[in-house]
């Protein structure tokens, strides 16, 4: 990756409905050379794809909360049947294996506090691998940079 590749990566994060003129107008590239540049980040899996982004809020699912999960038991089943459970619950956005005083993080989006309470007692609650569960409740972000 040099300069220009990194130019159209902040292009395209800023707005991914770029058409491939606008974008290479931005970059000062014909829009062949764009266009076999874009082609060659996506080939790489650097572009991963693209993506809408939605306001939870407006779709009934403002209610944001963070969710530090521990395991029971340290095995590569438990782990996987936790994040098989995670994969097929709709109102979890992100899992992420992380290290430190717990195994897992997770995204959960809903409509409300009794919506999460379901969620923590019904999902969670009835997970045999889980054994730890501390919530933290998002009350705003100043900084959300997540596409």
């Amino acid at each position: 990756m040099d300069a220009i590749d990194e130019k159209i990566l902040r292009e395209l994060v800023a707005d991914g409905r770029l058409t491939n003129a606008e974008l290479a107008q931005r970059i000062a590239l014909s829009p062949s050379a764009c266009l076999r540049r874009v082609q060659e980040l996506e080939r790489l899996g650097v572009i991963k794809g693209y993506r809408a982004v939605l306001d939870p809020a407006r779709l009934g699912q403002g209610f944001v909360a963070y969710v530090a999960i521990g395991l029971s038991r340290h095995t590569l089943a438990e782990q996987r049947g936790f994040e098989q459970a995670m994969r097929d619950c709709p109102v979890v956005r992100e899992c992420h294996n992380v290290t430190g005083a717990f195994e897992y993080l997770i995204r959960v989006e809903v409509a409300d506090l009794p919506a999460y309470k379901r969620f923590h007692a019904d999902v969670l609650g009835g997970l045999p691998q889980v054994s730890m569960i501390t919530s933290y409740i998002v009350m705003e972000s100043p900084k959300d940079e997540r596409a």
